[in-house]
């Protein structure tokens, strides 16, 4: 990874590599005095962190000794080598120095654990692909902004997406100087932008921002007034440490930036600015005081364009490792790239990160192919786009020299909904019933019926849903179900039959043995759901009610369907439904069913006619015992929706 060498020299796995070797210093010594200045100068120019030159020197030194009589020289020199393609982010050349320093001999503890990253970030371990679950973003290179140096951090700009800025180190930026540590030129902000066609055309200096010093990693305020940016001077023996910059948009220019003042302190690096969508914080990396280790991702209030006091992300997102590279897409999300967390899969991996109400962040890793075992870093999303998410984003995967090139990420849509009618429990649909769903993502949604009964919600893939409805005059209905994790337009369909008010309703289902007021175990599902009717709706008391057919006296009817209520209800009870919510009710056979549209249609009998004995004995003996089966029944009514209260 080639982004911004001055940056990149001050992780601390770079002061890991200068402490892990101290048990070598004296080798390092007889070696000093017994060869050449040159490896002396090696040492020294590591030790700078100027990675790039102190290769050089090594390869040098290394061709000057004798493979054969000078094994433990060769060993120790690979050993460096490689550290050093390692920091440039060169894993081929470093698997190959590692292995050179392997066959001399080296006793370096850690060779094996850094040869095996690099290998990985080399795409050489053959086990990778089976625990890198992919995902269904679309990947491909963004030529048009990619030189032959590095090209990476792209920021999206304008009203309409229409200008690309980003930072390179190509052959014509301002300054001529080589990176002692990259071997390349210092980066400067270049900027595509579209013509009248849509079509992006040549990159250009982005202006006034870009001095013989780095510049790069630009972000913009909402508004698009304000650009933020990173620099660095730097000169034949030092770099400074980085800072962030402001630059104002006038004349259709963008001025000569201003360093932006976090603290006085110039001890502590502050990079990688990031504005959030609603312009109230600014995001940046540091690895100052008070951090988890390595570099972290800070925010600081803006009141007015000027930054407050910094705070931590914690732990949900910072790790002893190097978080960096801060963006936000359009809705609030936050993306950054972490080389600390245990789910990446080499090099630094892009995660998204949500803050709850509660302040707490919930960060998820974006998988192939938007992470590789490569760097994946700096991206930047569309806003004006019907796709869900679009964008650039940077990488070095499949460049052996370790340059960062940019590539374009889509994220195609998908269709995945809620859909259902709800009715009443005749059948006939309920118009402006509410319809709230809420998922344990976060979602919290209301919509009303259409004219006919009809609802539809978009939703996401793997997630449990609570989906609730009611209306005034009806008792409220919910269900729950969780979303398949296939990524794939889905529709769930989820009805609901709402329960009116003072309306007698059918409880269907309901059994017991002959002559007995015994519930039958058949039963007990329709009473189950009956249960959980009154869970939903604690304020609500019932009636409960028992028929029976013609068959028998009265006075015996009275007795038996009055026994039956009894026994429902006292199952009901025994679910935890409070005993004072029921009204268990008798009627015997004075109350016939008059015939509604639904029965006509299921049994053929003529609508409004009420099932009386003289009626059902003008049947034949088989419609007899249909007429006298819709008789037999147990209702419920609604007898006031205020208990308790």
């Amino acid at each position: 990874m080639q982004f911004f060498s001055f940056f990149y020299v001050i992780s601390n796995m770079n002061r890991r590599f200068i402490t892990s070797c101290s048990h070598l210093l004296p080798v390092l010594f007889l070696l000093t005095a017994c060869q050449t200045v040159k490896l002396s100068t090696a040492i020294e120019q590591l030790e700078q962190g100027n990675y790039h030159q102190a290769s050089q020197t090594f390869k040098k030194v290394l061709r000057k000794t004798d493979a054969r009589t000078e094994r433990d020289q060769r060993a120790l020199i690979s050993w460096h080598l490689a550290n050093c393609y390692d920091k440039l982010m060169m894993p081929q050349m470093a698997v190959a120095a590692y292995r050179n320093a392997e066959r001399y001999g080296c006793q370096e503890p850690t060779l094996q654990l850094q040869l095996a990253k690099a290998m990985q970030r080399a795409g050489m371990l053959k086990d990778d692909a089976q625990w890198n679950e992919g995902s269904r973003y679309v990947v491909k290179r963004f030529a048009i902004t990619n030189s032959r140096r590095a090209d990476f951090s792209p920021a999206i700009w304008g009203e309409n997406d229409d200008e690309l800025f980003y930072s390179t180190s190509n052959d014509k930026v301002t300054g001529k100087e080589l990176s002692p540590i990259t071997g390349t030129r210092y980066s400067d902000i270049w900027v595509t932008r579209k013509d009248e066609q849509g079509k992006w055309q040549k990159p250009v200096d982005a202006g006034e921002v870009n001095t013989e010093a780095d510049e790069g990693t630009p972000a913009f305020s909402p508004d698009g007034k304000r650009m933020y940016y990173t620099s660095a001077s730097h000169n034949s023996s030092y770099a400074s440490k980085p800072q962030i910059f402001v630059s104002e948009r006038t004349d259709a220019a963008w001025s000569k930036g201003k360093l932006l003042t976090i603290f006085a302190d110039t001890l502590s690096t502050h990079a990688h600015p990031a504005v959030s969508p609603d312009g109230k914080w600014l995001y940046f990396v540091s690895d100052m005081r008070g951090g988890l280790g390595g570099n972290d991702i800070w925010r600081c209030p803006l009141t007015n364009g000027e930054p407050g006091i910094p705070e931590n992300l914690g732990k949900e997102i910072n790790t002893s490792g190097n978080e960096m590279f801060p963006t936000f897409a359009p809705d609030g999300i936050l993306y950054f790239s972490s080389d600390g967390h245990a789910d990446c899969l080499g090099g630094l991996d892009i995660y998204a990160a949500r803050e709850d109400e509660w302040g707490t962040w919930h960060r998820e890793h974006l998988h192939s192919p938007i992470n590789s075992v490569a760097d994946d870093f700096g991206m930047t999303f569309c806003r004006k786009t019907a796709a869900k998410q679009e964008g650039w984003f940077s990488s070095n995967r499949s460049n052996n020299r370790g340059y960062d090139n940019i590539y374009t990420f889509l994220l195609p849509d998908i269709s995945i909904r809620i859909a259902g009618t709800v009715c009443d429990e005749q059948g006939e649909p309920i118009a402006q019933a509410i319809v709230r769903v809420v998922g344990r993502n976060g979602m919290n949604y209301k919509s009303y019926t259409k004219a006919d009964g009809t609802y539809e919600v978009n939703i996401e893939p793997a997630t449990e849903y609570l989906v609730m409805s009611g209306k005034e005059g009806y008792l409220n209905r919910k269900a729950q179900f969780t979303s398949d994790p296939e990524e794939e337009d889905a529709d769930y369909e989820v009805d609901f039959y709402l329960t009116s008010v003072g309306v007698p309703v059918l409880v269907e289902d309901i059994f017991y043995d002959y002559n007995s007021a015994k519930l039958r175990p058949e039963s007990l599902p329709a009473l189950d759901e009956l249960v959980q009717l009154l869970t939903d709706n604690p304020y609500c008391a019932i009636e409960l009610a028992s028929h029976t057919d013609r068959i028998g006296s009265q006075e015996y009817n009275i007795t038996l369907s009055q026994q039956r209520a009894e026994s429902v209800c006292h199952y009901l009870i025994s679910q935890g439904i409070d005993a004072a919510r029921l009204s268990p009710v008798g009627y015997g056979k004075s109350q016939p069913v008059i015939i509604d549209e639904k029965l006509a249609i299921k049994y053929g009998f003529p609508v409004g006619q009420e099932l009386t004995d003289d009626f059902i004995e003008t049947l034949d003996s088989d419609l007899q015992q249909v007429a006298d089966q819709i008789n037999r029944r147990t209702t419920f009514v609604v007898t006031t929706t205020t208990f308790g209260l």
